[in-house]
């Protein structure tokens, strides 16, 4: 009789068993991987992810320094009245290094007497003309000349101001010529750029 019963015990235990297992082998995949430990993003070290920076802003004018002019070739303008400066970005040589990839907003006003033209201009990288400010003589008071815009500046870059060849600028404690900018905000780097193309033979 025993010999009997075996088989049909072993027969309703493996199907007690099945029945244990069943739910779980209809649980969705979902469900499956959420009880696995998911992995961690590090935002410290992947830039592509974050980009971790300070504020970046800083507002300087050429202050006392008075009149200012050039009678051969162009000058090399530097802010020294320095009104914002967060983390010291904007250094005494005048020129202006952006510390990561973004959008910066960056903004100039020029002053000059009326007797003689005034061209100030925004150079990138020491060679590329991103603004001018120009005003010619009008004869009366004083003349004012503002640009600004918002640009993508890649790490590294330079924004450094210029006064042209046979132009002039003017300021004083009022603070009538000045160069602000600030980081509108950060971008990834640059990811490569990879190229798929098919050659056809005839």
């Amino acid at each position: 009789i025993l010999l009997l019963l075996l088989p049909l015990l072993l027969l309703l235990l493996l199907h007690l068993l099945l029945l244990l297992l069943l739910p779980l082998l209809h649980l969705p995949l979902l469900h499956l991987l959420l009880l696995l430990p998911l992995p961690r993003l590090s935002q410290t070290t992947d830039p592509a992810v974050f980009v971790p920076v300070s504020p970046v802003a800083f507002t300087a004018s050429l202050g006392e320094n008075g009149l200012q002019k050039t009678t051969s070739g162009n000058k090399n303008l530097i802010y020294k009245d320095v009104l914002t400066n967060v983390d010291s970005l904007y250094p005494e040589t005048g020129v202006f290094t952006a510390p990561v990839r973004g959008v910066y907003y960056v903004r100039f006003t020029a002053n000059a007497p009326t007797d003689f033209p005034m061209s100030a201009v925004l150079y990138r990288n020491n060679q590329h003309i991103e603004l001018i400010a120009h005003e010619q003589p009008s004869g009366s008071g004083s003349d004012t000349a503002s640009n600004g815009a918002a640009l993508l500046l890649e790490r590294g870059d330079t924004l450094q101001m210029v006064l042209w060849h046979e132009t002039q600028i003017w300021d004083n404690s009022n603070h009538h010529s000045t160069f602000s900018g600030f980081l509108l905000f950060p971008l990834p780097r640059r990811s490569p750029v990879w190229s798929v193309f098919t050659l056809t033979l005839k």
